[in-house]
Parts: C-alpha cells; structure tokens; sequence
C-alpha cells in the first residue's frame, strides 16, 4: 500500500467528504468525518501495535493484551470486522464506536454526536462507499505520523470552519491569529496551557508546536481546556489523540455558568477555578445568553471582582474568569470585538477597576475580516495580575488594522506580520505608525477608552475618521435595535396586534 505525503492524505480525507454532499448537511460534515477517520487510525495503530508485539513475543495473547497498547479495541468492533457487515452497517458501525468508547476512558464521549444508523440518511450503499473509501489507505504510524495525521485533521478543520461561515469561528480561530497569541505569551517548558472556550483545541496545540519548533520538551506542558459545546469537544479531544498529545485535559460544560478544573488526585474534573500559568483564548464575541442573571447578584466563583458585564454582552465575564484563572505570575491573552475597548455603562466601570488595578498590559487591534464570519474588527487583550516594574502604570498600545495580507474571502496575516505585532509587545516602546506607551493618566482623561487608533494612527495624518470603532459602533447599534424591536413585538404580540 502506497505512502502517503501530506498533500494526498489531506486530498484523501477532503474527499470523504464528496460522498456526503447532498445527503447530509453541510454543518455535519465534519463530525461523521472525523468519527470515521478516527476509527480508522485507532484501528489501523493498534494492528500496527499488535503486529510488531507478536514479531517481538510469537505470543498472539499477548500481542492482543490490551496493557500492551495504548489504547484497546475489542476485537469483534474492529475494521475489519465491520467491514464484513453487508446490510445494517450504520448500527454496526454505532456499536463498534460505543465499545470503544466504554474500552477506553479517556475517549469517553467522543463519539457521542456521531450516528450513523439513520438510514434516510445513512443508506448501507452510501456508507459502503464511505468506508471503501477510507480503505484506500493504511493510517499506522508507518503511514502517516502523528504530526502528518494531525496537521491533516487541521486542515479538515480549517475547510470545515471555511464552509461553516460563521458557525466556524465557533470551532476555529484562524492559525496566524492563535500564532501571534502564542507569540505574545511565550510559554515555556513545563507551564500549565488553559483555554476556558477551547473550540477544537487549536489553541493549546499552538503551544505544543512553539516549543517543538523550539527544540524544548513540548511534552512538559501540562494543557486544559473547556467547552461547551459536546460534538466540538469530541473534536478537540480527537485532535489532541491525534496530535499523540496525552497530557490535555479538556472539561465539558459553560464556563461561566459551571467552570471546571482539574482534580490530579481524584483524577477527574470537579467545579471550581484552576490556576494556571498561561491563558488564552477566543470567547464567542457579545455573547448575549452568557449568565447575567446569576451574576448580577454575585458571581458564586467571585470572578467579577471588576463588576458584572451588561445583559447582553458576555465579553468581560470571559475576561474576568481567565484573570481569575491566571497564577500570580502568569499571563494571558484573548480575543475580543472592539465594542469592549470604548463601550460606557458596565463595562467602562469594568474597564476602569481594571486599569486601577493595573492587570491590563497591551492592546494589540487586528484589521478586518481576520475572523470567520465576523468581518468587524477584533483586539487582543494583553493582562497580567501583576505585571514587570518598567510596565506599571502604562498600557501599550499596538494598532494592526493595516497589517494583514488581503485573500480572497478572508484576510490573514503572514508570518512576518505576525512576529511584527508579536515583537511590538515584547518591545513595549513607541513605534511610529505601529505601537505607543501610554500612561494611565492619559487613559482616564479620556473616559477609560482603550481605541487604538485614538493612541496611535496608522493612516496619513489627514485621517479624521476612526473606522474600526464607527464600524464597532454601528455594529452595537444594530444590536441594540435588534433587541428593541423584539421587545416591542413582544408586546404587540401580548395585545393581539400581531400573530
């Protein structure tokens, strides 16, 4: 069976996805993929696993002694085994996913959102062609490495999150953005990774590959994560197992409402908040359903030791639990809408008690259309719980919205660019046209504004009108007329005006 180079296996798996076009939904896609190319690899390793062990031993026993693999998969459930199944092939195939499941505790759930027993969706014909087309390669070791396999599963996520549109922003940060946020926060060997919105893991893996492109024990760092979502957190799992990343805790459930952390004794996750050297994520911007209700009399974690966000928009309840989650000195970095920087009420109270105590570091704003589905402009907040000497009293500010490479629906940034923004902010000193040291004095002159562009302009000096916060202020305008609107329906519904 012919070797696979990295273009052909990411072709390979592309195609898997031809087969479903028309019958299944475009958004579900990528769970059944993943579901059927994470069987695959887990039962192709494992014949890999037995096969060599049965060289070493001649003892079929114990080559097949599931304390000899990595993981176990028993014996009627494997490929081989389904693939002799001619009718019923999609509860065949949901049987062999749940024994694995429960032969193996740390793929608990993660085939929980996968079904392919639905025949109106599911003929045996279709998923004959499904399966016979992943035959078509060997997935061992030998064929495909666990960074070959897994930088393929990346790019299934990338096309994936490219055709949700805006659904795939909620799986996916776009790589040259989680680079430059790994950049920024510069994890080192054995530090503890935290993403309490960790997506499909891209985040933490970041930080692995920083430290292989290093040279450094990738494997000291200790990863968790949380997410809400149970098929999103399926794939995060999946792409760490992939990736031969072993030491990665990812809980389910909200975060803000129920935050989890890691319990090594009890070697399970228990609620409450963890402490962790770096934290960094992309939160699901202006969130309006995100717990106001239970923090508006009082965060039960005392995580809104800034105050409680408005209603309708969660962002800094995001930000306060990751500064809540830091160790004293780490540091953490987050995505979020401009509308965070310059907004009044709540969160400028927030912003002000946040800058009184000191924990904001740098402002890094990003051009447009960076982010999947969400073409207004976003900022990366820099904080720290207690940040250098040199550093105190100041906020630096870094204005990127002129720095990205045009695409052809999405602009990116390239590597270059990233370790521009990134050496701005290790930098911390004025740079024309690109970042300014500016004293807290000055930021409460101006009412606790973080815009960048009002502390650095990167247009020419004629440039009177701030795009990116006209644009982030017609974009909450929008919002709130939108919730207007559906309060006045509420009402006229109420009285029989409208149905």
């Amino acid at each position: 069976m012919a070797k696979l180079t990295q273009t052909e296996l990411e072709r390979h798996l592309w195609g898997a996805a031809d087969i479903l076009r028309g019958t299944v939904d475009a958004g579900d896609y990528k769970q059944y993929i993943f579901g059927l190319l994470f069987y695959k690899r887990l039962c192709d390793v494992w014949d890999e696993e037995y096969a060599q062990l049965l060289a070493e031993t001649g003892d079929r026993a114990e080559a097949a002694d599931p304390d000899e693999h990595r993981f176990h998969i028993p014996t009627e459930h494997r490929w081989d085994m389904v693939r002799q199944q001619s009718t019923q092939i999609g509860q065949r195939l949901n049987n062999a996913l749940a024994a694995i499941e429960d032969a193996n505790l740390r793929l608990r759930g993660v085939f929980n959102s996968v079904d392919f027993a639905n025949q109106d969706r599911f003929s045996d014909a279709l998923l004959e062609r499904l399966l016979a087309h992943f035959e078509k390669y060997r997935l061992r070791n030998a064929d495909a490495s666990a960074d070959m396999l897994g930088d393929a599963y990346l790019y299934l996520i990338k096309m994936f999150a490219e055709g949700a549109g805006k659904k795939g922003g909620e799986f996916y940060t776009p790589r040259s953005i989680v680079r430059l946020m790994i950049e920024i926060l510069e994890p080192r060997p054995g530090m503890s990774i935290y993403d309490p919105t960790c997506g499909s893991a891209g985040m933490l893996l970041e930080a692995v590959q920083y430290l292989k492109d290093r040279g450094e024990d990738a494997r000291s760092l200790s990863l968790y994560g949380q997410e809400k979502n149970f098929a999103t957190w399926g794939i995060a799992e999946i792409n760490l197992f992939l990736h031969d990343v072993d030491d990665a805790f990812i809980a389910k459930g909200d975060t803000i409402l129920s935050p989890k952390r890691y319990d090594p004794k009890a070697r399970e996750f228990v609620e409450g908040i963890g402490a962790y050297d770096r934290v960094l994520a992309n939160p699901p911007f202006s969130e309006k359903v995100w717990g106001y209700e239970i923090w508006k009399t009082g965060d039960p974690f005392g995580r809104d030791e800034y105050g409680c966000p408005p209603k309708g928009y969660g962002d800094l309840a995001f930000v306060q639990h990751m500064l809540a989650s830091l160790k004293d000195d780490g540091m953490l970095a987050v995505v979020v809408p401009h509308g965070v920087l310059f907004r009044g009420g709540a969160e400028g109270r927030i912003r002000e008690a946040m800058l009184a105590a000191d924990v904001i570091e740098a402002v890094v704003g990003l051009a447009t259309n960076l982010f999947y589905g969400a073409g207004i402009p976003a900022a990366l907040l820099i904080c720290r719980k207690r940040k250098p000497a040199v550093r105190r009293g100041k906020v630096l500010f870094v204005n990127g919205d002129a720095t990205y490479q045009p695409g052809k629906a999405q602009n990116f940034l390239t590597d270059v660019q990233v370790n521009a923004l990134a050496d701005a902010v290790h930098g911390f000193v004025d740079i024309e046209k690109l970042a300014r040291v500016v004293p807290l004095a000055e930021i409460a002159v101006n009412g606790y504004n973080l815009n960048v562009s009002r502390y650095v302009q990167t247009g020419a000096d004629a440039e009177t009108i701030d795009v990116a916060a006209e644009i982030a202020k017609l974009q909450d305008l929008i919002e709130r007329r939108d919730e207007a609107e559906s309060v006045m329906f509420g009402h006229l519904r109420r009285l029989g005006y409208v149905e």
